[in-house]
C-alpha cells in the first residue's frame, strides 16, 4: 500500500518563485508586484539591499496565499467598515474534526 496525496483544497502554493506569484495572484494584485518586484531587483545591485529581493518575495508569497482564500475580499472589507461581529475563524477544510 502506498501513500497517496491529500486532495487539492485550494490553489497550489507558489513559493518565493516571482513568475509563480505572479501567476497566483489576482489580476488586480499583478501591476503591483511588479512594479515593487522590479523595484526590490533594482535596488539588489547594491549588496547591501539584496535582501530587499528576498523579503519582497516573502511578502508577495503570503500575500500570494491570502488574496487565494475562499472569503478574503469580504474578510477585508469588514474590517474596512468595522464590522467585527462578521469575522470568524477560518479553518482549512482539510482540518476540519481536527481542531
Amino acid at each position: 500500500m502506498t501513500a497517496q496525496p491529500l486532495g487539492s483544497s485550494g490553489p497550489r502554493d507558489p513559493g518565493e518563485d516571482p513568475a509563480a506569484i505572479f501567476g497566483a495572484l489576482p489580476p488586480s494584485h499583478r501591476a503591483r508586484f511588479r512594479m515593487e518586484y522590479e523595484e526590490a531587483l533594482e535596488a539588489a545591485h547594491d549588496l547591501a539591499r539584496f535582501k530587499q529581493v528576498q523579503t519582497l518575495l516573502r511578502q508577495w508569497h503570503l500575500r500570494a496565499i491570502a488574496y487565494a482564500r475562499p472569503g478574503y475580499e469580504e474578510a477585508v472589507q469588514d474590517a474596512l467598515q468595522r464590522r467585527a461581529d462578521m469575522f470568524t475563524r477560518y479553518t482549512p477544510p482539510e482540518w476540519e474534526g481536527r481542531v
